[in-house]
């Protein structure tokens, strides 16, 4: 006869033997649970990339980035709160002398017939206009030149280009000055440099006494204030350059201005002999993008005076370098680019002069065009350009 202790032994044992069968599963499913968090992680990281690198074909508007600081936009969406540009765009200065707009353009044209443009991705739609690529380069163009007329009417815009190009120029206040050249994709940051050397020895050979200066720029820049005050402002600097507070590229070669006199002429001349100089010699590879401003950077900083460290304050400050007074002008007033916004200028000055819309972001300055079109409103436009610049677009 079997006993009851027998029995609670038997028990006991077999609660034991359950306990023991599920250790392997209490010390296995914590790591199964770590594995399906790190693959839901590693998915949403390898996904991440992907959704924030697709550029769009419309804009994005998002809160505008500068609130809380006083010297900053302010926008509700497209609606500006405070006020900007308290000069007068209109007001003449540069002491009556004229001031000329000059950039380097071509276009490479495209055999491809319309019905496989309408096919493929290679046509853009901008508010009810559809531009194939070459058209929309062109569109890009008039916008910088019509911005231009806006907001300094008295200006002109020169155009330096291959001989073979045939541009559809819109705006009046523009003339092209076919430059002959190697404008080859892979050549153009190169040729741009030789082109604005010869520009300006064109210049030095006319000599009729007439004061105009100078301002060299990419061609897709909106000049949203009048910015010729720079040369009564500082009247002895012969060239100005951009810089911003950014280690390896602290200089952008999208805006360099030179005093039209006799003497400021030359001293620029010699200052871009020496970039393309080292462009041939040191950037080659970097030819096709960069090469221009790493080459402009060198010549700066190879002055051995130079203190690299006041590039880290967005404050005007004038330096001697290879014997031409070089005027420096902050980016965040002078090249202020769209995805910075946000970023190291805390949104938008509200003195700022020029907008740059480098990168995928030529979309958001034909948008930007239309809506200052159907408004005639500076700010509201500026608001509509910060609350939507941080995206990549399709072009």
């Amino acid at each position: 006869m079997v006993s009851r202790r027998y029995y609670r032994s038997l028990r006991s044992c077999t609660g034991w033997r359950r306990f023991l069968l599920l250790v392997p599963v209490l010390v296995v499913l914590p790591h199964l649970s770590s594995l399906v968090d790190y693959s839901s992680s590693t998915r949403a990281k390898n996904e991440a990339p992907s959704t924030r690198n697709k550029k769009l074909d419309h804009l994005v508007l998002v809160p505008a980035a500068g609130v809380g600081f006083p010297d900053r936009l302010h926008c509700q969406g497209t609606k500006a709160l405070n006020k900007t540009h308290t000069t007068n765009s209109h007001v003449s200065g540069a002491a009556g002398n004229g001031v000329s707009f000059v950039t380097v353009f071509t276009v490479y044209n495209n055999n491809t017939s319309l019905g496989d443009l309408k096919s493929s991705n290679m046509v853009s739609v901008v508010g009810n206009v559809t531009y194939s690529k070459p058209e929309r380069s062109m569109a890009v163009l008039n916008a910088f030149a019509y911005f231009i007329l806006v907001s300094m009417p008295k200006s002109s815009v020169v155009i330096l280009t291959d001989p073979a190009s045939q541009l559809s120029i819109q705006a009046s206040n523009v003339m092209v000055e076919p430059i002959p050249g190697d404008y080859s994709r892979a050549n153009l940051m190169l040729q741009r440099i030789r082109s604005y050397i010869t520009f300006l020895e064109m210049k030095l050979e006319k000599n009729d006494g007439v004061i105009n200066h100078y301002i060299f720029t990419d061609s897709d820049i909106a000049v949203v204030d009048n910015i010729e005050t720079i040369f009564d402002k500082h009247p002895n600097f012969h060239i100005a350059l951009t810089f911003r507070n950014n280690k390896d590229q602290p200089l952008n070669s999208g805006f360099i201005a030179v005093r039209g006199t006799r003497e400021g002429i030359l001293r620029a001349k010699v200052i871009l002999e020496q970039v393309l100089k080292a462009y041939k010699t040191k950037y080659m590879k970097a030819s096709r993008m960069l090469g221009d401003q790493l080459a402009l950077v060198w010549v700066v900083k190879s002055h051995p005076s130079f203190d690299a460290k006041r590039f880290t304050k967005p404050q005007a400050f004038t330096q001697e370098i290879a014997g031409a007074s070089v005027l420096f002008l902050p980016c965040a007033l002078y090249n202020w680019t769209p995805p910075e916004g946000a970023g190291q200028f805390h949104g938008m000055p509200l003195d700022v002069k020029i907008v740059h819309f480098k990168g995928s972001r030529k979309r958001l300055m034909l948008e930007a065009w239309n809506f200052h079109k159907s408004t005639s409103n500076i700010p509201d436009m500026l608001c509509l350009v910060l609350g939507s610049g941080r995206t990549k677009y399709d072009f």
